[in-house]
């Protein structure tokens, strides 16, 4: 039995209709829906991810001040703003280099010295216990900075665990206030 195009055209046009009102009264973290989309590619073609991944401890981190003994007044960050790797997640198999994106919602990115509100710059902590929030994070082989606005890195480690943590710092590469901080994830390296 041949099929009737206009009736084709109608049920195409109401599974749209139908569709595009479902999507109408949800709101989409399209940045959150990125993330996970691209986190699930990757782990299908760079690694696996354990099912049932033990949550890593959080990072130590000392009590934030918004104003340092020095009279340094801390830059403020909004209490939307969230820090989250793009492409890695806790108990990720993966292989060196490591390709790590950096996400950010709620604020932007700005290079490290530029004075602006509502951002900061990227900091990669690899194997962190301890952070100072009221002190200019170190830059050294643990702390890592992308103080000129990079989002993404490649990194060279060693086989077995490492933990890996995005800490977003100000113009002078201190926490902000409250600081904005990624979750702490352990992945493993073959």
């Amino acid at each position: 039995m041949p099929i009737d195009s206009s009736a084709l055209r109608i049920g195409t046009a109401s599974l749209a209709a139908l569709v595009l009102a479902g999507c109408a009264h949800k709101a989409y973290d399209h940045s959150a829906m990125h993330a996970r989309h691209h986190g699930g590619m990757h782990a299908r073609h760079h690694g696996a991810m354990g099912a049932n991944a033990t949550p890593t401890v959080p990072v130590k981190l000392s009590t934030s001040t918004p104003t340092l003994a020095s009279g340094y007044k801390k830059v403020a960050s909004p209490e939307a703003a969230r820090l989250y790797f793009v492409n890695l997640r806790n108990g990720m198999t993966v292989t060196s280099p490591v390709k790590v994106i950096f996400g950010l919602s709620g604020m932007g990115v700005a290079p490290a010295g530029v004075e602006k509100e509502g951002t900061g710059h990227h900091h990669l902590l690899v194997n962190v216990n301890e952070v100072d929030a009221n002190a200019p994070l170190p830059a050294n082989d643990q702390f890592r900075h992308f103080g000129a606005g990079q989002t993404e890195t490649s990194v060279e480690l060693k086989p077995g665990q490492h933990t890996l943590q995005l800490v977003l710092g100000d113009q002078n590469h201190i926490p902000h206030h409250p600081p904005v901080l990624s979750d702490r994830i352990t992945i493993t390296v073959r």
